[in-house]
C-alpha cells in the first residue's frame, strides 16, 4: 500500500512520436495504422474534472494535450460518472462548458447507463426514484412504463406521513388505483429521504402494491435496481458530502430491522461495478470505430479520486479481463492475485451484458488515483505505510468485498494533467503537428 501514500514525482514526456492526421467527421482524429495507439482513456468527473460546479484547473490544460487544434480526439476518451441526475446531452455541455473542447453525449457513461441493456424490465411498470428529470432519464434508457415516487405519494396520500406539514388533512374516501410495480429502480439521492424511504419499503413489502398490507413473508421483494453507490462525494466542502450509496445504507437497513433479511439487489450500476466498466470499455471501441482504428484497444487508463470507487472498480475490471483470458470459456471464478474476482450480478444477468456488449478487446485496466478530491494525500498517514486496508473503515458497497489488492492504485499524482502526462510516457506517445502540444 506504499503507493497510496506517496505523490508521484514530476514526469517528463519522452518516446516515440505519433503521426496523426484530421479525419471529415467533427470530433475525430484518426492515426496511420504504423503509429496507431492502443490505448483508450475513462476519466471520472467529481473531484478529478471539477469539484461541485468550480472546475479544477489542471482539466483545461489535460484536455488541449488529448485534442488537436480542430478540437479532435487524439484518442478515444469517455466520461465514466456515478452522477444519475441527468441526461447525457446534458452532462456533455457542461463538460464542453467546464473543459473548452467539443464533448458529445457518446462520450459521457452516467451511472444509469448500463440500465439500456436490462430489456426484461423495459415494458414493465417501474418505480424510479432520484431527483431531475427521472421520467425522462428513465424514458430514454427504454422504459415505457416508469412511475415516480411522487405519483405513488399522489395517488395514496396517506402513506407520506413523516413530514407533519406534507400530511393530508382529508384522507380520500377512494384511492386512485396504480398498476402493478414490477421491480424499483434507484437511480440517485432523493430529495425527501424519509418520503423515498418509506414508498420504497412499502412497494418491497406488497410485491408492488404499496397501499396494501405488509407482507413480512414475501421473500424475495421484487427486483431491485440500483445507479450509483458512491458513499460519499467530493464537492467545495473541505469535507466529503454524503452520496447516493449512503441513502442505499439506509434502505438496506430499514428493510433489515423490519423483515429480519437481507435488501437483495438484482443489479449494482456505476463504479466499481463490471458491468458499469464494461459498458465503458464498449464506448471506447465505439470511439476508436469511428476514429477508424484498425488495431484494438488493448489498455484503459482509468483516472479518478476515489479509492472505494474509481480505483477499486478499475482494479475489479482488470481482474475480469485477466480472468475472462484465464478462463478460456469456462465459467469458473478464476484465483487472481489475493482472490477471486468478486461479481455483483447473476451468472444470467452477466451473460446478458456480455452478450449485448460482445466481448472487450481490452486486456488491461490501468488505475490512476489524483489527489484532487476525496483522496487527500496530506491526511493522516499510518505508522505502517504498508498496513493494510482491511484494518481500516471501508466506505465500499456492502455487496464488495474488501481486498487490499483491489484499492492499491497503479498510480498517483497531483492531478488530471499529471495523469494524462504519465500515461502518454506510460504508452510513449506524444501527439505532434496541429494540437500543438509538443
Amino acid at each position: 500500500m506504499r503507493g497510496m501514500w506517496m505523490l508521484c514525482r514530476g514526469l517528463r514526456l519522452c518516446g516515440t512520436r505519433r503521426t496523426v492526421r484530421r479525419d471529415s467527421r467533427a470530433g475525430m482524429c484518426t492515426a496511420s495504422d504504423e503509429h496507431q495507439p492502443t490505448f483508450g482513456l475513462l476519466f471520472d468527473i467529481d473531484g478529478v474534472l471539477v469539484r461541485g460546479k468550480t472546475p479544477i484547473p489542471a482539466a483545461r490544460k489535460a484536455f488541449q494535450k488529448l485534442v488537436n487544434n480542430h478540437g479532435q480526439f487524439l484518442v478515444p476518451v469517455v466520461f465514466v460518472t456515478n452522477a444519475g441526475n441527468c441526461l447525457r446531452q446534458t452532462k456533455a455541455d457542461q463538460l464542453s462548458n467546464i473543459l473548452g473542447v467539443p464533448i458529445s453525449q457518446d462520450q459521457v457513461m452516467m451511472s444509469h447507463s448500463p440500465l439500456r441493456i436490462f430489456r426484461q424490465y423495459h415494458n414493465k411498470c417501474v418505480l424510479v426514484s432520484g431527483q431531475g428529470p427521472v421520467l425522462d432519464i428513465a424514458k430514454y434508457l427504454g422504459f415505457s412504463n416508469p412511475i415516480t415516487v411522487d405519483s405513488v405519494c399522489e395517488s395514496y396520500p396517506f402513506l407520506d406521513m413523516v413530514d407533519h406539514k406534507r400530511r393530508p388533512t382529508i384522507l380520500p374516501s377512494t384511492a386512485v388505483d396504480l398498476p402493478k410495480i414490477d421491480a424499483v429502480i434507484l437511480f440517485g439521492e432523493p430529495i425527501r429521504w424519509e418520503t423515498n424511504l418509506q414508498i420504497i419499503t412499502d412497494v418491497l413489502l406488497t410485491e408492488g402494491h404499496p397501499a396494501s398490507p405488509h407482507r413480512l413473508s414475501s421473500y424475495p421483494h421484487i427486483p431491485l435496481l440500483a445507479c450509483n453507490m458512491d458513499l460519499m462525494w467530493m464537492a467545495e466542502a473541505r469535507s466529503p458530502r454524503f452520496g447516493h450509496g449512503m441513502f442505499m445504507v439506509c434502505l438496506e437497513s430499514i428493510y433489515k430491522k423490519i423483515t429480519g433479511k437481507e435488501l437483495k439487489y438484482e443489479a449494482l450500476m456505476g463504479k466499481p461495478s463490471e458491468v458499469t466498466y464494461h459498458y465503458a470499455e464498449y464506448l471506447i471501441r465505439t470511439k476508436a470505430a469511428e476514429m477508424q482504428w484498425n488495431k484494438p484497444v488493448q489498455t484503459l487508463y482509468a483516472v479518478g479520486d476515489n479509492l472505494m470507487t474509481d480505483i477499486y472498480g478499475a482494479n475489479h475490471y482488470n481482474r475480469y479481463l485477466q480472468e475472462r483470458n484465464s478462463r478460456k470459456g469456462s465459467k469458473t471464478l478464476v484465483q487472481t492475485g489475493s482472490g477471486a474476482r468478486v461479481t455483483t450480478v447473476s451468472q444470467d444477468v452477466e451473460a446478458t451484458w456480455e452478450s449485448e456488449l460482445s466481448c472487450p478487446s481490452a486486456t488491461h485496466c490501468k488505475s490512476v488515483l489524483v489527489c484532487t478530491g476525496i483522496y487527500n494525500p496530506h491526511a493522516e498517514v499510518p505508522a505502517d505505510p504498508t498496513q493494510s486496508v482491511t484494518e481500516t473503515v471501508f466506505h465500499g458497497h456492502r455487496d464488495f468485498r474488501i481486498d487490499p489488492a483491489l484499492v492499491e492504485p497503479g498510480h498517483v499524482v497531483p492531478d488530471v494533467n499529471a495523469a494524462v502526462d504519465l500515461i502518454f510516457q506510460l504508452e510513449k506517445f506524444l501527439p505532434t503537428g496541429d494540437n500543438g502540444t509538443s
